[in-house]
């Protein structure tokens, strides 16, 4: 597959790029004609740091912001984004006056859910939730659901990618868009085109990243 690999680079910053993989991939909600491999800018520390930059840049002095949930394994980017909010003079209201950067946990059921410890990270606090991609927006719509349940209160959406511009009336931030990448393609199974032409699936894909069949 990767040999198949393309390169993207961010509008006006050659220091981030995202590297996309032509073919037929499954997710949990949808087929895709693009798999988006964001290993290197979630793990690598130049590329992190670079990428929570340009996030916290689309915040201002008007936000405030508590508590940074991490998905897809955002980890690493969002410890670096609670430092640059900071230092760009970001308030948080939390008692030492610092972010908390936390990831939910999944049930056997697939919900997401937050231990009796973390939850003081979540309720009554103002929440910038992070994610790597969002093709359907299910698992958006999942998170506010579930940080709903749990108190929290939305302070903003922010993704690597993003195929659409926001959910449930909250506007999603990314640093790519659809327009990025023109071609891409995200269907749902029963409609997908290349399942109808007899294409077979090259991998079943999600944030974390991808299985050959």
């Amino acid at each position: 597959m990767e040999r198949r690999a393309q390169k993207i680079y961010q509008r006006g910053n050659n220091r981030t790029n995202l590297k996309i993989i032509p073919g037929h991939f499954a997710t949990n909600h949808s087929h895709i004609n693009y798999y988006i491999d964001m290993t290197t800018i979630k793990i690598r520390q130049n590329e992190a740091k670079e990428v929570a930059h340009t996030i916290a840049s689309q915040y201002s002095y008007s936000n405030v912001i508590d508590t940074i949930i991490c998905m897809d394994g955002c980890e690493v980017i969002g410890a670096y984004l609670a430092d640059e909010l900071t230092s760009a003079g970001i308030m948080s209201l939390n008692t030492h006056q610092t972010i908390y950067v936390v990831t939910p946990e999944f049930n056997t059921d697939g919900q997401i859910i937050f231990r009796d410890n973390l939850q003081i990270a979540v309720r009554n606090k103002h929440i910038l939730l992070l994610l790597a991609s969002a093709t359907t927006g299910k698992t958006i719509e999942q998170s506010l659901e579930c940080l709903q349940y749990y108190g929290g209160n939305i302070a903003g959406i922010s993704a690597i990618f993003s195929a659409v511009d926001e959910i449930g009336g909250h506007p999603i931030y990314s640093i790519f868009q659809q327009q990025d990448l023109p071609s891409y393609q995200t269907y749902r199974p029963v409609d997908c085109p290349m399942c109808k032409a007899g294409q077979k699936v090259d991998a079943i894909v999600n944030s974390y990243g991808y299985s050959v069949l």
